[in-house]
């Protein structure tokens, strides 16, 4: 199945794009799919355990089973003053 990957801040400026579509096996969850973005992107695999998912505009738990076509989007901790 395909996603469709958004990436936000951070992870979007370490990993060079803000969008791009990943290729997983049905069945495959939130936390699986972070598993295959840090292969893919390794200049963000270290921040990915603390980044929160949103699965078309809905955030939702890393144990969470994607269907193909959806949007997955990965919302790194935001901090300031």
């Amino acid at each position: 199945m395909v996603v469709h990957v958004k990436l936000f801040a951070v992870l979007r400026d370490r990993a060079g794009t803000g969008a791009f579509t990943l290729d997983l096996p049905k069945g495959a969850t939130c936390s699986d799919a972070l598993s295959a973005i840090g292969e893919r992107f390794p200049s963000v695999a270290s921040l990915l355990s603390r980044a929160a998912c949103a699965v078309n505009q809905e955030y939702v738990a890393a144990s969470m089973v994607l269907e193909d076509a959806q949007e997955l989007a990965l919302i790194p901790p935001v901090s300031g003053g």
